[in-house]
């Protein structure tokens, strides 16, 4: 299947589609209310990188060293977590508060991500931690990659439902942001995950190939 097609490329994932269940609407509901007011905003996603971001993570990836992968290859890349249809994979949206330095996704996760029988993946968690950590250092100090995550997890997550990932940036030192989460559920009762990371803003001075 094909997603080249300007109309797939430009679609906004992070909004409600059939396959979102009742707590991911209310929760959306809920959070695009406190965006009202500006204090929070919600961040658009798409199957694939914006060319203007391609081109940040170009000039910071690389530095002085020009080796990337082909145009005609980037014109067939899309994002792990967009990758699958609606309700089957990564079903998410995420929030962010300049003033709080946090991050909250709101994810689901769907049938295509089973691990244990009845339960979302570790490594599917892990993914979902590292994108809302990581985005959470990017929207505070710009281009990141990342350098340590550690993940403590508690209790397993049941495929469909629907958990809080709440990030917060904790300190930054020189380039070194350090942003820690906790994956817990809906009424907030149970904690199914904690972490901690280490991001790294990358210098356009210096290449990292």
């Amino acid at each position: 299947r094909s997603f080249s097609s300007e109309e797939v490329i430009l679609k906004d994932y992070s909004v409600p589609n059939p396959s979102w269940n009742k707590d991911l609407r209310l929760l959306f509901d809920q959070f695009m209310e406190k965006c009202e007011d500006g204090s929070w905003k919600r961040l658009p996603s798409y199957k694939r990188i914006p060319a203007e971001k391609i081109q940040d993570f170009k000039t910071h990836l690389l530095g002085r060293n020009p080796k990337f992968v082909k145009e005609e290859q980037l014109s067939q890349t899309q994002l792990f977590t967009r990758s699958f249809d609606d309700g089957l994979g990564f079903e998410y949206v995420m929030f962010y508060s300049d003033v709080e330095k946090r991050m909250v996704c709101l994810f689901q996760g769907g049938p295509y991500l089973e691990g244990p029988p009845g339960f979302v993946h570790g490594g599917a968690i892990a993914t979902m931690i590292d994108s809302t950590v990581g985005m959470c250092a990017l929207m505070a100090g710009g281009v990141v990659v990342t350098a340590n995550l550690n993940i403590n997890y508690k209790r397993p997550i049941p495929l469909c439902s629907v958990v809080m990932i709440n990030s917060q940036l904790d300190k930054v030192e020189g380039r070194k942001f350090f942003v820690s989460c906790n994956v817990q559920s809906v009424d907030e009762k149970t904690l199914y995950s904690e972490a901690t990371s280490i991001f790294i803003k990358l210098n356009p001075a210096k290449s990292l190939t």
